[in-house]
C-alpha cells in the first residue's frame, strides 16, 4: 500500500502574514488562490519582484509597522495608527518623532527591560533548584 501525501495549503491571509506583507497589496492571483507550503518556501527563498517591492516600500501590515517604529501593535492603536503604512510614511514618523511615538517607545523599552529581569530571575531560581538545598 502506498501512502499518498497531499500538499499542505494555507489561505492567502496566512501566507501574507508569514511573508510579512499586507494582503490587500498583493497581486489578485495571490489573494484569490491558496498557497502550498512548497509555494510559500519558494516565495521566501526567491521572492518575485512584487514581493520584493512590497517588503521594501509597503504598504506594511501593523506588525511590521510596529516593529519598524519600535512599538507594540497596541501602541500603534493608542497613537491612532490603524491603517497600513508605507516605508516612506514610517520614515517620516521617525523623523518627526511625535510625542505619542516617544511615549510608546519608552513604554516598549520598559516592557523589554522587565521581560529580561523576569527571565533572569527565573534562571536564578532554576539554578538554585538544580543545585539543591545547601547545609
Amino acid at each position: 500500500m502506498t501512502s499518498h501525501q497531499t500538499a499542505q495549503t494555507m489561505k492567502p491571509a496566512t501566507a501574507a502574514k508569514k511573508l510579512g506583507v499586507y494582503l490587500e497589496a498583493t497581486p489578485a492571483e495571490f489573494q484569490e488562490g491558496v498557497v502550498s507550503r512548497t509555494e510559500l518556501n519558494a516565495l521566501q527563498a526567491d521572492p518575485p519582484q512584487w514581493l520584493q517591492d512590497l517588503r521594501r516600500n509597503g504598504p506594511h501590515p501593523r506588525p511590521v509597522v510596529a516593529a519598524k517604529l519600535g512599538v507594540s501593535i497596541a501602541g500603534l492603536a493608542r497613537g491612532g495608527l490603524t491603517e497600513p503604512l508605507t516605508t516612506e510614511q514610517i520614515e517620516e514618523l521617525k523623523r518627526e518623532l511625535p510625542e505619542w511615538l516617544q511615549k510608546e517607545r519608552a513604554t516598549q523599552a520598559e516592557v523589554r527591560k522587565e521581560a529580561v529581569r523576569i527571565k533572569e530571575k527565573q534562571q536564578e531560581k532554576a539554578a538554585r533548584a538544580e543545585n539543591g538545598p545547601r547545609d
